[in-house]
């Protein structure tokens, strides 16, 4: 894939949510084989869903961010706490710095929700991904569709 200019935007628009949908199925289910009644859950309704696009148009990579009630159970129950999530990029745009631009801006999106710190669930080949961008694993280790995971958390600064 060509290091075209891309974009980061927050989903507003159906088609640009069905993009979104599109790529967590690719990555997620396509290329992880995570069960595709597992991947979507009543959660992605009232998520931020951000969208990076190349500038030609091509979808290049998604994530979520849960915040209030919908993150509560994955956070510990703290309100000032999102949770960020679903992220994936297609495979072709990997090493492109996209992933990075996603979690800056679902970061930019918790920030405008008052939020303190974001917390997120990263499959253990991504620690190091997600540790070069500020966040710190705590507990064990679990399954999550069959992957193991660690959580980590990241304050966040006004």
């Amino acid at each position: 894939m060509s290091t075209r200019a891309y974009g980061v935007r927050v989903v507003q628009d159906p088609a640009y949510r069905e993009a979104c949908f599109a790529l967590r199925k690719e990555v997620f289910v396509g290329e992880q084989g995570v069960p595709e009644d597992i991947e979507y859950d009543t959660y992605d309704a009232d998520a931020v869903h951000v969208l990076a696009v190349r500038e030609d148009g091509v979808p290049l990579g998604t994530g979520r961010l849960l915040y209030g009630e919908a993150a509560a159970a994955k956070t510990g129950g703290d309100p000032s706490v999102g949770s960020l999530g679903r992220l994936a990029v297609a495979k072709e745009a990997r090493g492109l710095g996209v992933g990075a631009a996603l979690v800056r801006a679902l970061e930019e999106a918790a920030r405008a929700r008052g939020l303190a710190a974001v917390d997120l669930h990263a499959q253990t080949h991504a620690l190091g991904f997600y540790e070069r961008l500020g966040y710190a694993a705590y507990g064990p280790e679990f399954p999550d569709a069959g992957i193991p995971h660690r959580a980590m958390r990241r304050a966040l600064r006004p």
